[in-house]
């Protein structure tokens, strides 16, 4: 039988790290006027980490001090994170809760250098987890790991993140300093879920940003030089091609891309103005075929795309972490009733005789609720449950962090039940398992729908704010 005790081992390893005489290395970490002296034992240090192990030995003749010291210099990280950095490697353990979303990049790049395997996959991982972080500074994080080849893990998560909700991504000031390789891989992106000349003016802008000739003549393209196009087509020559420039309609092609004809290949402009003009193929093979990314569109203030995307697969019978294609079916949602809006009595009016129906309902905590009824309300209401075995409730709360965010979905249990039509003033699913009436929403358990987690045990909820969408799809 073998005995553990790692704990204590880990507290023992703990002392001589803060309270021990016997050290026989002293480390110089970062740069001035940020330089911390560390002090350690060169047989822990080899034992744990790899790195240490090589520099150490070197320096094992060559680096001591008067006292018989080996001192070491590390000036490219920082005392803070150099502290988390041996503290793991005496204890074993590292805690993160209350450090800062840059220390913990730097730690993770550190322990990449430092050959700490185990630390390196455990921030990587807790980096992911915390993507509300992640997705505030997309570009710091690809621009610290992007050639790291052992952060693939992350990576994939920031392009993945990019390409499914971009907007925060592109319209962030950070988008404008980002690195050429990085904008060449996204836009080389089929799953990229964005309108392509949407897409266009974010390039332009981003161009033009690169270059200081062009920054104070940015809303004054009209005026521009042969010189200034010639300077902005040298930055965006790369690029020009990965635009989809069949997926921009005519419209857009003659306000928003006809002024930048100059710097534009004259063999790639007369190819997009055959297209547009005779509907002509083209002869070249610049053109790329449509992104697969769906591009689901929402006119909500309640929800964001990331949801859209998830209650669109619950639509579809899918998981919620379903990654949508072209093969998919793309939906409209169309806005027909909100409360900041509109009136608020006889609600249910409001839905009447519009086809399927999307409820979202946020509450004053920030927790959205919300319901799918496929074969909507008639304009006479009929006084009894109406069935439908494709209709569910949900809920997503923690909004702001979609990694994080907490999602519960109720399907129909018992489809005799599944809508409860019979008051102007009231939507009710189920048997009061999801019910809105005016500014009040109660949540109960029949076992008509799969049940929904309360906050604090609440049955009753005060509104914020409602919406309504009728729902189609587009073939």
């Amino acid at each position: 039988m073998t005995l553990k005790s790692n704990s204590s081992l880990s507290k023992d390893l703990s002392l001589m790290l803060y309270d021990s005489d016997d050290y026989n290395v002293i480390i110089y970490v970062g740069k001035n006027p940020n330089i911390k002296e560390f002090r350690a034992h060169s047989n822990i240090l080899r034992a744990r980490s790899p790195y240490f192990k090589g520099a150490l030995s070197d320096l094992w003749i060559k680096n001591r001090n008067n006292n018989n010291m080996i001192e070491f210099k590390k000036p490219n990280i920082n005392p803070d994170v150099f502290e988390i950095i041996l503290e793991y490697i005496y204890t074993g353990e590292v805690n993160l809760t209350k450090k800062s979303g840059e220390n913990i990049l730097a730690l993770l790049i550190a322990s990449d250098e430092l050959l700490l395997d185990e630390l390196f996959e455990l921030v990587q991982d807790y980096l992911i987890k915390r993507s509300i972080w992640v997705e505030q500074n997309f570009v710091l994080v690809l621009h610290t790991i992007y050639k790291l080849s052992r952060c693939k893990k992350l990576q994939d998560h920031c392009i993945e993140s990019i390409c499914a909700d971009p907007q925060l991504f592109f319209t962030s000031k950070e988008f404008l300093s980002l690195d050429k390789g990085i904008l060449y891989y996204l836009l080389k992106r089929d799953d990229l879920a964005i309108e392509e000349i949407i897409l266009w003016d974010y390039l332009i802008d981003w161009g033009t940003m690169r270059n200081p000739s062009l920054r104070h003549r940015k809303n004054r393209k009209t005026k521009w030089s042969n010189t200034n196009f010639e300077t902005l087509k040298e930055t965006l020559s790369r690029f020009i091609p990965l635009i989809r420039f069949s997926e921009i309609s005519s419209a857009d092609f003659f306000d928003r891309v006809r002024p930048f004809k100059p710097m534009i290949p004259n063999y790639i402009y007369e190819e997009i103005m055959e297209y547009h003009m005779k509907n002509a193929l083209p002869k070249t093979t610049f053109f790329l075929p449509p992104r697969t990314g769906n591009i689901q569109k929402i006119e909500s203030f309640i929800i964001k795309q990331k949801q859209l995307n998830i209650i669109i697969n619950w639509i579809d019978k899918k998981n919620s972490d379903y990654n949508r294609n072209k093969v998919d079916g793309c939906y409209n949602f169309d806005l027909i009733y909100r409360k900041s809006r509109d009136k608020n009595d006889e609600i249910r009016d409001r839905f009447a005789d519009k086809g399927p129906v999307l409820i979202l309902i946020k509450e004053l905590s920030g927790k959205i609720f919300g319901g799918y009824n496929p074969i909507g309300w008639c304009k006479n209401i009929r006084n009894e449950y109406l069935s439908t075995k494709e209709s569910f409730i949900f809920s997503f709360e923690n909004n702001k962090d979609t990694k994080e965010m907490e999602i519960e979905i109720g399907r129909v249990i018992n489809s005799l039940y599944a809508i409860y039509d019979y008051s102007r003033k009231e939507v009710n699913f189920g048997k009061g398992d999801l019910k809105l009436k005016y500014d009040k929403l109660t949540s109960s358990d029949s076992g008509v729908y799969g049940h929904l987690k309360k906050n604090n045990n609440r049955d009753e909820y005060e509104v914020e704010e409602i919406e309504a969408f009728s729902v189609s799809i587009t073939l």
